[in-house]
């Protein structure tokens, strides 16, 4: 393959990152190229199973998000940093907002070593457990329809008890973490993640470099809506451009 074709290759899957569904016409104008050499690329693209073919354009494909027990098996050693360095962030605060997933529960773990005294809501049980081992911490576990493999509760149910409560800090992570924000595999749970983030003064997101330009079914903020991302990797491309330029602040966990 040449050096041309490869470069063009990868702007295409850069521009799909940014605007995840596109037609041949505008990327033959981004690209500068003819829509037969666009057309000619997709094919190509789709053949590696990078992107789905649409009517007249293409569309960026979406990883399958592995369920929770299998993520707990992944990058273990990039999670725990994430927490080490995400948990001083914290300091001072009294009532947290923590959303489910692995990464999040590491963030809790390190949560009941370092701080007490403090109220935790949270829709994850997974998050709640880790919490118990340190008696000072107040966990309150919003209810909800309950989703066995992400082990939390979803739904308006959910959504509405969050709403009576507010957090110095909502803390949450992402199965995608794409130039048009953070987002999650499950609707429910991006509902969730937005009720939070509208009863925090603060947001954080945890989330390590594996989730860096996919794309996930529900966007739950825009990056000028979340105040930290703490991750093992500095972003780069696109992703890096946006969260320069909504002043996300990045910090980076050595691992």
């Amino acid at each position: 393959m040449s050096r041309k074709k490869v470069a063009r290759h990868k702007a295409i899957i850069d521009e799909l990152t940014i605007n995840p569904s596109m037609r041949v016409s505008e990327l033959a104008k981004t690209l500068q190229v003819t829509t037969e050499t666009i057309r000619r690329d997709l094919e190509e693209l789709a053949e590696q199973n990078l992107i789905s073919r649409t009517y007249g354009g293409a569309l960026l494909r979406q990883a399958a998000e592995p369920v929770l027990n299998e993520r707990h098996k992944a990058n273990l050693a990039e999670r725990a940093a994430i927490a080490k360095k995400a948990a001083p962030m914290l300091k001072g605060a009294k009532v947290l907002m923590i959303g489910s997933g692995v990464t999040t529960v590491e963030v809790a773990k390190r949560i009941a070593y370092e701080m007490n005294n403090i109220t935790v809501i949270t829709h994850a049980f997974g998050v709640a457990t880790v919490l118990s081992f340190n008696p000072t911490i107040k966990v309150i576990i919003a209810p909800g329809i309950y989703h066995g493999e992400e082990g939390a509760t979803h739904g308006s149910q959910t959504c509405q008890f969050l709403s009576d409560y507010t957090a110095d800090w909502a803390i949450l992570g992402a199965s995608s973490l794409a130039p048009t924000g953070p987002a999650d595999a499950l609707t429910d749970a991006a509902d969730v993640y937005k009720q939070m983030i509208r009863q925090s003064a603060n947001t954080m997101v945890v989330a390590d470099h594996s989730k860096f330009d996919r794309l996930a079914t529900a966007r739950y903020a825009r990056w000028n809506e979340i105040d930290h991302l703490v991750t093992d990797r500095q972003p780069s491309g696109p992703l890096k451009k946006v969260l320069t330029a909504d002043k996300v602040n990045i910090s980076e966990a050595a691992t």
